[in-house]
């Protein structure tokens, strides 16, 4: 295995996050090679240590989102835990949390707290609607964020309410842009020696995903987008379709046209007057679909219909099961699916990064701490903390967790 050092190795987070988009940015932080220290300030620790499956201090909601950081279990409510933060952030390259607006700073750690103490710091704040503005006041979650962005009015049939997204695509993709939006200020750190103040929303994060309609209503104020259900509002084909043995996508531009009507062997579609031009299939859109799915009964299996419609380079995919798409040979090849192993779960899968780096494959020995599992190692290495100090300071209660062997000798 390559030693050379990781391209974030060197680097310290503190890490104040919880549940999804927060831990998300400081994970792919941890990947890197940065030492995250994920401060945990309850005795349950992070609110997702008891989701998912639970087993032996562990949990795997835990696992996935918080692998590759350390367990510093502190109550914060005392002025002893506070002491203990602020005598850190000297040593510390990044913070990040995703508090409600305000009330990071009420804990004494705020920006401009922080600032004072290390001008070089980097720090990110996660929240609903961002640190500033009439939203700003109100705590939240993903789907929040996605209804006052105008996305969740989008998802769905059109005859119907909204629908909810099966996962938390907001946070996930909120924790990225945070990521990426640390990394470009560590850059600029480099360069000038100055920190700086990241503000990441989950409004903003889901309002970047519009990626036709922000422009059109702008210039077209009573244009309305519209649920779209199984089938895409402005283009046909583009949508899902039903094959005898599971659905397919299909989505086709007027270049590929010809190629779809050659992999149906249907010559004759290309001088139907329906099916000419966008708009026309548009307007005929409920035909074509009885033909194209006619034809996937033809084809027998959606397999066969999509080798066929490979053979042309049709753009199309199966709408795969989670099941089986986390056991396709190609999310497994690309470690898109990754296996890990825990001591409490033995083998599972999680995801893996969602981008690769030629000089660092994803890691596969990846660790998730039990609560306040690195209390010890963690006070000894900033703060040059004795084992009697941290003892007693488990005693005090100020430390959270069991103390471990190495703060606990005997």
């Amino acid at each position: 295995m390559d030693h050379k050092p990781r391209m974030l190795e060197g680097f310290r987070v503190l890490d104040f996050t919880h549940y999804v988009a927060g831990p998300t940015c400081t994970r792919i932080l941890g990947e890197m090679g940065a030492d995250v220290i994920k401060v945990e300030r309850s005795l349950e620790g992070d609110h997702v240590r008891l989701l998912g499956l639970v087993k032996d201090g562990m949990s795997t909601y835990y696992f996935q989102h918080n692998h590759s950081k350390r367990s510093l279990a502190v109550d914060l409510r005392t002025e002893r835990g506070r002491e203990l933060i602020l005598a850190m952030i000297p040593k510390i390259d990044i913070v990040v949390e995703n508090f409600a607006p305000g009330v990071i700073a009420t804990m004494g750690f705020g920006y401009e707290a922080l600032h004072k103490i290390n001008p070089a710091l980097v720090m990110c704040s996660v929240s609903v609607a961002g640190q500033q503005g009439p939203l700003s006041y109100k705590p939240g979650y993903d789907f929040l964020g996605g209804s006052f962005a105008g996305v969740i009015d989008q998802i769905g049939e059109p005859d119907r309410p909204p629908s909810v997204p099966g996962m938390a695509i907001g946070d996930v993709s909120t924790g990225v842009a945070a990521a990426m939006a640390v990394g470009f200020a560590l850059i600029n750190r480099l360069r000038t020696g100055e920190g700086q103040y990241v503000d990441a929303a989950l409004l903003d994060t889901y309002f970047h995903m519009h990626e036709l309609s922000v422009p059109v209503v702008s210039l077209r104020p009573k244009f309305v987008p519209k649920r779209m259900g199984a089938m895409h509002a402005t283009g046909c084909p583009c949508g899902i379709y039903q094959a005898p043995d599971g659905y397919l996508f299909l989505i086709v531009q007027q270049h590929e046209i010809p190629r779809l009507w050659r992999a149906m062997k249907r010559p004759d579609l290309a001088e139907d007057a329906r099916f000419k031009t966008n708009r026309d299939r548009l307007k005929n859109s409920d035909e074509f679909k009885r033909i194209f799915e006619a034809w996937l009964a033809e084809m027998g299996t959606r397999d066969a219909a999509i080798a066929a419609l490979d053979a042309e380079r049709v753009p199309c995919a199966q709408v795969l099961k989670l099941a089986d798409a986390m056991e396709h040979p190609h999310l497994r090849g690309r470690k898109t699916v990754r296996r890990v192993t825990s001591e409490q779960f033995g083998e599972f899968d999680i995801p893996g990064m969602p981008t690769k780096f030629s000089a660092w494959p994803d890691r596969t020995d990846l660790k998730a701490s039990r609560l306040g599992e690195d209390n010890a190692a963690v006070l000894k290495e900033i703060l040059g903390m004795s084992d009697a100090e941290i003892e007693k300071l488990h005693a005090d209660k100020v430390l959270l967790g069991a103390p471990t062997p190495e703060s606990n000798p005997a």
